[in-house]
């Protein structure tokens, strides 16, 4: 399921002199595209002199530079990690092999150091001369300590799946920042520390995907993309928590204690109308795992087309077997209501729960009334008991 927006289309694929296409994935702007050419035709780490090394470094977001004579495993791995495309498009890559230069970068020859323009820089790599240990450093050395929301932050958290902790706030300069900026110095590694608004562009995406409103500021979430997209609430005062508090409410996501918050409407009054019933978050269980009764789902977004498309033909069905107690055709907004377990990829998608299998099972039918009406007749214990085979024979020559 894609709630937050997703990288713009790729350009049309540039063929390289060594004859290998590959999908642009850099910036729109012309001199993103002129960087990004010039690092996929010319070498993939540019010699320079001391001198041009620390002025380049100082100019880059994000440099890998490499300080020695070019040979050796620490040389090879180097220039390994540089081709490698987990940082390759993070990072400028510079050598020199001027090792005096290394000491400027807190190196020592052969050495490889980071520099970056947020918490503290350069950074002297003490690990193998490997690598997946070189690549795994740089990698997480190229996201901020606490970072503020953008989408430059998207990949790191939701592409990689990493949990990610979330003040959402609009205010400045208050004690509480202070304070989570320091946990996201005391606690660095064992969680993304992250901080966010409500109402500007790609933050504003994030808190409704989180579920914050204006009113609810300030306030801490856990964010869990590796577990179905699950989101935590902390439950206490963010304006007076302390770094002992936000210690333990990682300790608690940690250890697995946290129910998770699910976003969900009001249960609509009356909630079923034509035979189309409303299902929320909150109503999700009561209809879709009562026992007696046979239950098709549509899960939809508001913006899809496809969903928008099929909604009259829904609205048809519904009302067609409205008769039919124990059958129950339902619509459920999946951007605004979750249910734990419940992960919906793409919209819309149909699932029906028969009495005996609330797991469900996927429609996999057309998508007409008479489509749906067959594979009832196929699949709901309900519809068949309403309408015997020879009945729904005659209602579809009728149709």
């Amino acid at each position: 399921m894609h709630l937050l927006p997703q990288p713009e289309a790729n350009l049309s694929s540039p063929t390289y002199s060594q004859g290998t296409k590959m999908d642009y994935n850099g910036g729109r702007t012309k001199d993103t595209i002129i960087e990004w050419l010039n690092k996929k035709t010319g070498p993939v780490s540019a010699e320079v002199d001391c001198a041009a090394m620390e002025a380049k470094t100082a100019e880059a977001t994000l440099a890998l530079s490499y300080f020695g004579a070019a040979e050796g495993d620490l040389w090879d791995n180097y220039m390994k990690s540089a081709r490698n495309p987990m940082i390759s498009e993070k990072y400028q890559f510079y050598h020199t092999s001027d090792a005096d230069c290394a000491s400027k970068f807190g190196a020592t020859a052969p050495g490889v150091a980071i520099s970056r323009r947020f918490d503290e820089s350069p950074l002297a790599y003490s690990g193998a001369a490997a690598e997946d240990d070189i690549v795994a450093w740089a990698k997480g050395a190229s996201v901020p300590r606490l970072i503020t929301f953008s989408e430059d932050y998207i990949e790191p958290i939701f592409g990689d799946r990493n949990p990610a902790m979330i003040l959402f706030t609009e205010e400045t300069g208050q004690d509480y920042q202070t304070v989570f900026e320091q946990a996201a110095k005391d606690l660095q590694g064992q969680i993304l520390f992250v901080t966010s608004g409500v109402t500007e562009g790609i933050q504003s995406r994030l808190a409704e995907f989180v579920g914050v409103e204006t009113g609810d500021m300030p306030t801490v979430r856990i964010i869990s993309p590796e577990e179905s997209m699950l989101k935590y609430v902390y439950e206490g005062d963010a304006k007076s928590m302390g770094g002992d508090d936000i210690s333990k409410f990682l300790a608690d996501f940690k250890a697995g204690s946290l129910k998770p918050h699910l976003k969900s409407e009001e249960i609509p009054e009356p909630a079923t109308v034509d035979g189309l019933t409303v299902l929320v978050g909150k109503s999700f269980d009561d209809v879709v795992k009562d026992a007696s009764k046979d239950v098709l789902v549509k899960y939809y977004a508001p913006w899809c087309g496809h969903c928008k498309a099929l909604a009259p033909v829904w609205d048809a069905l519904a009302k067609d077997v409205e008769g039919i107690e124990d059958l129950v055709i339902a619509k459920f907004d999946a951007t605004v209501n979750e249910v734990e377990g419940l992960e919906i990829r793409g919209y819309p998608t149909l699932k029906f729960y028969p009495k005996d299998n609330k797991a469900g099972i996927d429609y996999d039918a057309g998508r007409e009334e008479g489509d749906f009406q067959k594979w009832l007749a196929e699949h709901s214990s309900a519809y068949q008991a309403a309408r015997p085979a020879g009945e729904g024979e005659a209602t579809q020559e009728e149709l």
